[in-house]
């Protein structure tokens, strides 16, 4: 038997799971997934197929939902959606090892089916009908499945075929692919390609996979690189790794990053009271990991100053609708190697808001703040100059030490800086988030 796998997706995953608490049958029951509190443009992470079957998209603005569309609104529970997904993932454990599963996302995964069809005696097939009517009994989701000879076309099976099948299983091998996918548009429902890369290929006269494949390779390395294997392998429905590889991947370069999207516009100076937070949040995690970081980076993104209706009116269609992309939004960002090796609170934010002070206009408002750390390594190759004093060093880090112990027995919020007390400070709200949403 060749190779086998199955890409499995939680259909609609958030707002299933609310329908599911609440009682009620996802494909019955229009229900949308978002914050009411941020207003109405606040993205809704998710809708129901219910919602879906009415012709609204997922991650559409709750405005553009239209008028003639009753429905309920659930405000997002992070921890509760995950917990639901470690409880499926413990399903797929009944059947696979772990070594055989790789999580994509919170509800999607890969598996590796191939050695077990014939422990089952069932064929790739069988075990995903298997695999849904196990879900949807224990836990009353509905899940879609591709199959594939590779992760790439079940990845593919799942988002492009899946979803006119009758059973939600989509199914490719090399020949189908070729049949099937390479004259599919738009090419962005395609996987690993968005509408930069179709603006890209567009360009060279290819607007399908089919399309791509007629291109001298020359061309492609030419216009993306090494990247250019990638598109080419896929093209014609290769892909060489495997999950053996996944799992034993280890990459070079190691960092870490931390992001948010403010709610409302910041000003110059509060924005910096929200990087200072961002800042001490980071260098814990730093000291929690035992690494230290020698490079910095800094991402800042200014409010847009025209209402939507005036942005361009450029737009790409996918498997989510079609929607407004390029409005040009301002950003200043910049980076920073730091000729030290340091995980130490107060040279860090002395580097952020030397980074920030230098690039940041203080005459825009600000909507987004990104920082990351990188080049980490572990805490023992921490730099000493003939500036460091190892006193001041030790105690701030035994302080670092002593305020992770205290949250991690007490909350996140047990002991804070005044800092985030301050007017705009988003630290306390941050601290009772689950990326970013309350739980």
């Amino acid at each position: 038997m060749g190779h086998a796998y199955l890409c499995i997706d939680l259909k609609c995953f958030y707002a299933s799971v609310e329908c599911v608490d609440r009682g009620y049958d996802p494909f019955e029951r229009r229900l949308v997934v978002a914050d009411p509190t941020r207003g109405p443009k606040t993205i809704c992470l998710a809708v129901s197929p219910a919602m879906k079957a009415a012709g609204v998209r997922n991650r559409c603005r709750v405005f553009e939902i239209p008028d003639g569309i009753s429905y309920e609104m659930a405000p997002p529970r992070m921890r509760r959606y995950m917990e639901v997904s470690a409880n499926i993932y413990g399903l797929y454990l009944r059947y696979f090892s772990p070594e055989d599963i790789h999580v994509y996302s919170v509800d999607e995964v890969f598996i590796d089916v191939g050695p077990y069809l014939a422990l089952y005696g069932k064929g790739p097939r069988e075990l995903a009908v298997e695999l849904i009517e196990l879900v949807r009994r224990e836990t009353g989701i509905c899940a879609t499945a591709g199959i594939g000879t590779n992760l790439f076309l079940a990845k593919v099976a799942l988002d492009v075929t899946a979803k006119h099948a009758p059973d939600n299983i989509g199914e490719l091998d090399e020949e189908r692919f070729k049949c099937l996918i390479w004259p599919h548009r738009p090419i962005t429902d395609i996987w690993g390609i968005g509408p930069g890369i179709a603006r890209r290929l567009a360009a060279m006269g290819a607007h399908d996979l089919g399309g791509v494949a007629l291109l001298p390779e020359k061309a492609l390395y030419d216009e993306f690189g090494i990247n250019a294997e990638l598109l080419i392998d896929h093209a014609w429905g290769v892909e060489p790794c495997t999950m053996a590889e996944i799992h034993a991947y280890r990459p070079k370069a190691t960092s870490t990053c931390n992001g948010q999207v403010l709610a409302r516009d910041y000003d110059f100076d509060e924005a910096r009271v929200v990087l200072r937070e961002m800042v001490d949040a980071s260098v814990l995690d730093l000291v929690e990991k035992g690494v230290v970081c020698g490079h910095i980076s800094l991402s800042v993104g200014h409010a847009v100053e025209r209402s939507w209706d005036d942005a361009p009116a450029r737009t790409f269609t996918g498997e989510r609708g079609t929607r407004r992309i390029g409005r040009d939004v301002p950003r200043s960002s910049a980076s920073r190697k730091l000729g030290e090796l340091t995980n130490s609170r107060s040279r860090l934010s002395r580097y952020f808001l030397s980074l920030y002070d230098e690039v940041v206009d203080p005459n825009r408002p600000i909507r987004r703040l990104s920082i990351g750390m990188g080049g980490l390594l572990p805490e023992e190759l921490s730099s000493i100059t003939l500036f460091t004093d190892p006193q001041a060093e030790g105690a701030e880090h035994r302080l670092a030490e002593a305020t992770i112990a205290v949250k991690r027995r007490f909350g996140k919020n047990a002991l804070v800086r005044g800092i985030s007390y301050r007017r705009g400070a988003t630290g306390l709200e941050r601290n009772v988030q689950v990326g970013g949403h309350h739980e």
